[in-house]
């Protein structure tokens, strides 16, 4: 009998089983699945819990009894120890009733999911619902080859209820203050906003980078540039760069802060000044050599990946968002191609070591490698994370070219992307030697001294293999020169010629990218790798930041939230107390902390903490109008309303102030006090008269409406209303005539949209032509969907909104010759294996409504927010799966009443 016993007192029994039967292997993802399975043998039973098989209760699931208990609130029964109530999800039953029928045959239960907090916890929901009664032991491996999977049946352990206890305070701190925080985010901000642990403190670093980028200020200077040549030869030019002017150094734009002021004594050049000295060395440039010092130098590869360090070089490199690059990553691990991929590690085994010195002798000669292997140790504490960094698995580490044709594009480039990281981490230190030249002449009546840099690399070692990518710098004059330098000696005759004065611009810190503000959350303690990407989608999906290219721009919506936070929670979104949260529950992953009494310092508060009760409790008023305002110099107002921000000026009438909206495509620092006086000056509702309908006459004007720009026809004014006839009984309401208005095209701008093409938008629906056959008329015009063409009820979509204006009566023949929508169901966006239940191929489509995952039998469309490339097959079966545990849609049918209509009532 094995006993499994919990801190809480909780002890589940496993009883011996039968001697004869297959072990079941129970592992997370059904691509995980048939890989062990054909490593495993006839021996072993493999089966998916596809995730998660129960969660926290929802609130429409707690049972009634329960509602006005302490459990009602969160579904976590905060009077005892924080005990939390989980029920299964619908898909979670039935993968429940499958696994429980096939723990009837078996003799062992091998519980194999992912060897981290969370895989740890799936392990235990397992056995807390399937309750076996054959012996259960807890099987782990870092990466899904044949020796490890051998090596993890022969070496398993039991489970850790230490990192199940990490886990489950993590899930129930996540609740009790994503539920309180955000019931106040919901009621002062607005419906549908939210706040939780981490994606708060992620909102507030990208806020408070935006708040730095708006209280800039800009300073300019100049320097001159010059090439310089070998005086008898003219031969062998380099670059160089005015440095001091009598012994005193030039400004550069690390040596102004912030708000544009000078850190130290430097001298500043203005326009005149650098050109005065650029046209004085044209006339007359010759120079010296005053100094040549040469220094050498080394540099080190970066360890292997980390999985932070992974999702920001995806981001760098190969332009991958941090949710995107772990979906790949997922697959790569699944398919037994790399290592776990959710690890904070960055040792190698023995065996990784060796194959990567191998292969670098062998593809770059003996030097590449140093004479003892390196290793690598990590800061983290955590010992719930995996033992090894992310690498090619395997004994040989596979080159990106022999798997070439069985992965995907993607999975190719991140694999091509982890197998050179491995091989450099384990190369040889690139030497370099970097020479700085000194020139020095006389120019109006100052000596002058031009700098330039030169390195060049002796031996490139690991740079042969591979180079860590960058994020953006502030400015150009941050960046060095790589350039050869010729060789030359003090006292050497120079001539500088093609002399620039150019002019310089400090600029703000750039915005965070993903990659950058993946490395600022690790850097700050915020949250863990593992979630990175997770983090990073809910605050885009909730509206909190969008992107601009690469870089994370906030809304002002965000501004709202963090506003709300920092002035009422801030102890909650404070850096330093989320970071110390997440040290706590290292503690308690390894046993140092008691979970339940944890959780009571953290909701009702200790010495050293107010307590989240205690915080909720007594917010005291709130001012919604205050949180959701914004002060732009003295010009206006930013606030945020129920259909965005707009911004607000006293108007005509003192009661009732103005308002203009503010451009969807603005950034907040672009909303400058100079903006917005120009969105203030602009004429009223932001209408311009492109011309007169010269059918009638009628101004056409193009306005920028709640829900875009659209055109208008205006209606001829009447000075003065006749009296109205007397209204006969039972006459019809005659309703006032209407103006004509057609929304733009997406690719059509206010600004630039001309009276031609604004009168063909306003005569929409356009007549195509006569169906021969039905004889009935085809139109072409836009909805909701977009651009479609119409013949009688049947509708068929076309590709692009100018065909509206193109399209000919033979096109859109040849359209409704085809079966509806055949052309877009012939074109899968994405192709997977089969469902593991259906056993049909899994393809992503394009639909009338957007993409959606189907088996050929069911249907689901992928939600707001996420696209094709974010869904792995193993989310795409989980979709199916919910789907079909679900059933179909319940159908809405008309029924006469049964009752008999009661007469009505006898007038007194």
């Amino acid at each position: 009998m094995v006993c499994i016993e919990r801190k809480d007192g909780h002890v589940a029994q496993v009883k011996g089983g039968k001697s004869e039967g297959k072990k079941l292997v129970i592992v997370e993802s059904p691509t995980k699945m048939r890989s062990i399975q054909g490593y495993l043998g006839d021996g072993y039973e493999v089966l998916s819990s596809v995730g998660h098989i129960r969660d926290l209760a929802d609130k429409k699931d707690i049972p009634a009894e329960l509602k006005k208990t302490s459990v009602g609130k969160y579904s976590i029964d905060i009077e005892n120890g924080f005990t939390p109530l989980y029920v299964e999800s619908e898909r979670g039953k039935k993968t429940v009733a499958e696994l429980k029928r096939a723990l009837r045959t078996a003799d062992e239960l091998l519980l194999a999911t992912d060897e981290d907090r969370e895989g740890e916890a799936i392990a235990w929901h397992l056995l807390e619902t399937l309750k076996p009664k054959v012996p259960v032991k807890r099987m782990v491996f870092h990466e899904i080859t044949k020796d490890a999977i051998r090596a993890a049946v022969d070496n398993t352990r039991e489970l850790d209820l230490a990192l199940v206890d990490a886990q489950e305070t993590r899930r129930i701190v996540d609740r009790l203050y994503g539920w309180d925080v955000s019931d106040v985010t919901r009621r002062k901000v607005g419906q549908g906003t939210s706040a939780g642990r981490v994606q708060s403190a992620a909102t507030r670093l990208i806020v408070d980078r935006e708040r730095e980028r708006m209280a800039f200020v800009s300073a300019s200077y100049w320097d001159v540039e010059a090439l310089a040549r070998r005086a008898e030869t003219g031969a062998d030019g380099f670059s160089t760069r005015l440095a001091r002017l009598d012994g005193a150094p030039l400004a550069r734009g690390t040596d102004f802060d912030d708000r544009g002021a000078l850190r130290k004594a430097v001298v500043v050049l203005t326009e005149d000044q650098a050109r005065e000295i650029a046209a004085a060395l044209e006339a007359d440039g010759a120079a010296t050599v005053t100094a040549v010092e040469a220094k050498p130098g080394t540099r080190s590869p970066k360890p292997p990946f980390t999985t932070s360090t992974m999702q920001q070089e995806a981001g760098r490199k190969l332009s991958m968002s941090a949710k995107h690059a772990m979906g790949v990553a997922q697959r790569l691990y699944e398919k037994g191609y790399i290592t776990y991929m959710r690890t904070d590690s960055t040792a190698l085994s023995t065996q990784a070591i060796s194959a990567a010195r191998t292969q670098a002798v062998a593809l770059y000669g003996d030097r590449a490698v140093p004479p003892s292997p390196r290793s690598y140790r990590s800061n983290s504490k955590n010992a719930q994370e995996a033992h090894e960094a992310i690498r090619p698995s395997g004994e040989d580490s596979r080159t990106p070219s022999s798997v070439a044709s069985a992965l995907d594009r993607d999975e190719l480039r991140l694999y091509d992307l982890i197998w050179k990281r491995t091989i450099a981490s384990q190369m040889s230190d690139a030497t370099y030697e970097t020479t700085t030249v000194t020139l020095e002449t006389t120019v109006t009546g100052k000596v002058a001294a031009f700098t330039a840099s030169g390195t060049v690399y002796t031996f490139k070692g690991f740079l042969e293999a591979y180079e860590e990518g960058r994020d953006e710098k502030r400015s150009d004059a941050d960046k060095s020169d790589d350039q050869s330098l010729p060789k030359l000696a003090v006292g050497d005759a120079v001539r500088l010629s093609d002399v620039e004065p150019k002019g310089h611009a400090t600029s703000p810190k750039p915005r965070y990218t993903e990659a950058s503000l993946v490395k600022a959350l690790e850097e700050k303690g915020i949250g863990r790798p593992s979630t990175f990407a997770s983090i990073i989608d809910v605050i885009l999906d909730r509206g909190y930041v969008s992107k601009r290219g690469q870089a994370l721009v906030p809304s002002w919506l965000a501004f709202s939230i963090v506003r709300l936070l920092e002035q009422h929670f801030a102890e909650l979104v404070d850096y330093d107390f989320t970071a110390g949260l997440e040290d706590d529950l290292d503690a308690i992953s390894r046993g140092e902390e008691n979970r339940a009494e944890w959780l009571r310092g953290f909701y009702f508060g200790s010495d050293d903490h107010v307590g989240l009760r205690k915080v909720v409790d007594n917010l005291g008023d709130i001012d919604a109008r205050e949180i959701n305002s914004t002060p732009i110099g003295d010009v206006a107002v930013l606030r945020l309303g129920r259909y965005g921000p707009y911004l607000e000026v006293p108007g005509d009438d003192p009661e009732t102030p103005r308002r203009i909206n503010v451009p969807a495509d603005l950034a907040p620092d672009e909303l400058t006090p100079e903006r917005a006086q120009e969105l203030v000056d602009a004429p009223v509702g932001g209408d311009r008269v492109l011309g007169q309908n010269p059918e009638n006459g009628r101004d056409v004007v193009v306005k920028d409406g709640r829900f875009g720009p659209y055109l208008e026809e205006l209606l001829p004014e009447t000075d003065e209303a006749e009296p109205a006839a007397p209204k006969k009984r039972g006459a019809k309401k005659v309703e006032p005539p209407k103006p004509k208005r057609a929304s733009l095209f997406k690719s059509m701008s206010p600004e630039t949209i001309d009276l031609d093409t604004a009168l063909k938008l306003l005569a929409l629906p356009r007549t195509v032509g006569v169906d021969p056959e039905t004889e009935q008329p085809i139109t072409a015009q836009n909805g909701p969907y977009g651009p479609y063409i119409k013949k009688g009820t049947d509708s068929r979509s076309i590709g692009s909104e100018d065909l509206i204006f193109d399209i000919t009566l033979e096109q859109a023949l040849e359209i409704y010759a085809q079966p509806k929508y055949a052309t877009r169901a012939a074109t899968s966006l994405k192709e997977f294996e089969a469902d593991p239940v259906s056993g049909k191929p899994v393809r992503i489509k394009d639909g009338r409504f957007g993409a959606y995952v189907t088996d050929g039998t069911t249907n689901v469309t992928i939600p707001k927010g996420q696209t094709p490339d974010d869904i792995t097959f193993e989310v795409a079966v989980q979709m199916l799966a919910d789907k079909r545990a679900k059933g179909p849609a319940p159908k809405r049918t008309t029924r006469r009443a049964t009752t008999t209509r009661k007469a009505p009532a006898k007038k007194k």
